[in-house]
């Protein structure tokens, strides 16, 4: 960024909690370092995964344009999305050339003064929002990003007992939301994944990409607590040794001393 003396980069990008490899992004830092760069590119945001599971701050990390969604920590069908803007990004978008319809804030910031919609809401997901955000109030927050960071914890001391490796190579960047699991060489990932769906009625994530068929996924976010984790981690551990996968059977045992310790 320092190199772009002609500014021609508008913003830079960046996914909080990246579902497809369970890694979370160190967002303050990629702030620091535009600034330390004397760049004037707006930092976006997507919190899709982590926000209401994942301690995040719009304003304090200097963010100008955070995206969230319902489906992930605030507990809803996907339907409903969110945006947080800084001034500069909405001076930024008022000098856009770009063409804009539905993706414009105006028509929604002005009716929202007058508490309404510029279109046809989604009203029974905004009733579902209003019910999840007491839950998250009742539990308070700092209580709740502790819960996915111990659940969490707990699933990845699952996953080294079994023998088997955890995507994320950066102790700094562990999701609290998800864990992605390495499957040993020569064993698939989609198979185990399948065994577990037929067996046990529970759907994992999948591998994307390049990791497809390597890594399958653990979410561990949202309406979760230390039982429902058990369960889930006992089918995981079933359904890798019913696909013949090398572990040592107490992966399970290891996350319940986790739990335990509370």
């Amino acid at each position: 960024m320092a190199a772009d003396t002609s500014r021609s980069i508008k913003a830079v990008c960046v996914v909080h909690n990246e579902t497809s490899t369970g890694v979370t992004s160190r967002v303050a830092d990629v702030r620091r370092a535009i600034d330390a760069a004397g760049h004037p590119a707006l930092l976006l945001v997507d919190t899709i995964s982590s926000l209401g599971s994942i301690d995040y701050r719009h304003d304090e990390w200097g963010v100008d344009v955070t995206v969230a969604g319902s489906q992930k920590g605030l507990m809803l069908p996907p339907g409903l999305s969110f945006n947080a803007v800084s001034a500069k990004a909405l001076d930024a978008s008022r000098t856009a050339a770009l063409p804009k319809s539905f993706w414009d804030w105006k028509p929604i910031i002005e009716a929202n003064k007058n508490g309404f919609f510029p279109y046809t809401p989604a009203t029974n997901l905004l009733y579902g929002l209003e019910e999840s955000l007491r839950m998250l109030e009742a539990e308070g927050l700092p209580a709740v990003f502790a819960r996915h960071a111990r659940h969490a914890e707990a699933t990845r001391a699952a996953v080294r007992a079994w023998g088997l490796e955890v995507l994320c190579a950066d102790e700094r960047e562990y999701s609290g939301s998800l864990t992605a699991v390495l499957m040993p060489e020569g064993h698939d990932a989609d198979k185990v994944r399948e065994i577990i769906l037929e067996r046990f009625d529970m759907s994992l994530g999948t591998g994307l990409g390049r990791l497809a068929g390597r890594v399958f996924r653990i979410g561990h976010l949202g309406h979760f607590n230390d039982l429902t984790l058990a369960g889930t981690l006992a089918g995981v551990q079933m359904g890798l040794q019913l696909a013949g996968t090398p572990i040592d059977p107490v992966g399970l045992n290891a996350a319940l001393d986790v739990l335990r310790r509370g």
